[in-house]
């Protein structure tokens, strides 16, 4: 447990003593999950700034914090538990051009990489708060299945509970067909259509979840398509059979060619590579998905690529 006030008081600066719960842990990661509300680029800024100090002295947002370690705080806001959620124009104006299907029962929307698809995690919103603040007249809107932050594409939002229990059903068995676009280091073969690798969540010691290939994994299965090579990439479809947490990206690494612009799961080469084309993003869009929509038969939607990936093509072409 955190050393600290329970009600942080505005404008005053607060000293933490660091446990050993939270040793071992980047100070940025522990920063953007204890301080709830605080806008990240705040955070950040006071890093830069040397207002967040480790025993009096500056630190680096890589710095891993040790047991007994006292962080200075300095005078930050920080909404008031159970606050309203304040989402910022800029999201909620994307999300609304984003809407590529609405029915009583459904929105489907083609969401942008950079936003998660709920708060938490030092995040303060994420897609579905963005929704709620901007559709009040709904009273119930949830998740149907979810997109890492940094992957764009199609992601299913239920307006009825009844569409999210079908939804679900189907999701369980082979009901929902999800094909992903992902641009890959190297050149994959086109004879490998398959990956079937287990793969195991492991938290690190700086608390980033990470997920691993190993023997006492859950079972899971990708299926990988070419869809067209360059010198040094390849743009492949992904169509995950099983829906573990980052398996699409955990099995392009582990066949040898991780995705592009992934900072979790790719080495230095590939990093290289990445900036090379001017990816500045992870390149893993969610481009269809094709489902039974109780009362409207089967659907099948699309998301075309967001601009900046097209470009990124064009510089793989060139």
């Amino acid at each position: 447990m955190v050393k600290t006030q329970a009600t942080p008081v505005p404008n005053a600066v607060r000293f933490v003593e660091i446990d050993a719960d939270s040793a071992g842990q980047r100070l940025d990661n522990y920063l953007l999950r204890e301080l709830k509300g605080v806008p990240k680029t705040r955070i950040y800024r006071g890093l830069r700034k040397g207002e967040f100090r480790i025993n009096k002295g500056r630190v680096k947002a890589e710095y891993r914090l040790v047991a007994g370690d006292v962080l200075r705080v300095p005078p930050l806001h920080q909404p008031e538990p159970g606050a309203p959620v304040v989402v910022p124009g800029y999201w909620a104006g994307e999300i609304q051009s984003r809407i590529v299907f609405e029915d009583a029962g459904l929105l489907v929307i083609n969401k942008p990489s950079g936003l998660a698809v709920h708060g938490g995690s030092g995040l303060n919103f994420g897609l579905i708060e963005c929704l709620r603040q901007l559709r009040p007249q709904d009273r119930y809107l949830e998740l149907v299945h979810r997109l890492d932050r940094d992957t764009s594409g199609l992601i299913l939002v239920a307006r009825k509970p009844a569409v999210l229990r079908e939804l679900h059903r189907q999701l369980r068995g082979d009901g929902v067909d999800k094909r992903y676009v992902a641009l890959v280091a190297g050149r994959w073969p086109r004879e490998r259509r398959m990956v079937e690798a287990p793969l195991q969540k492991n938290v690190v010691q700086s608390g980033e979840r990470m997920v691993r290939v190993a023997k006492e994994g859950k079972a899971s299965v990708t299926g990988f398509q070419v869809l067209e090579q360059f010198h040094r990439a390849t743009l492949v479809e992904a169509r995950p059979y099983t829906g573990r947490t980052h398996q699409i990206r955990v099995h392009a690494r582990f066949a040898g060619h991780p995705i592009l612009g992934d900072d979790k799961y790719m080495d230095d080469a590939c990093a290289e590579l990445a900036r090379s084309l001017g990816v500045g993003r992870l390149f893993l869009h969610a481009r269809s998905l094709t489902f039974t929509l109780p009362g409207a038969g089967q659907l099948r939607l699309e998301a075309p690529l967001d601009k900046d990936l097209e470009t990124i093509l064009e510089n793989a072409r060139k």
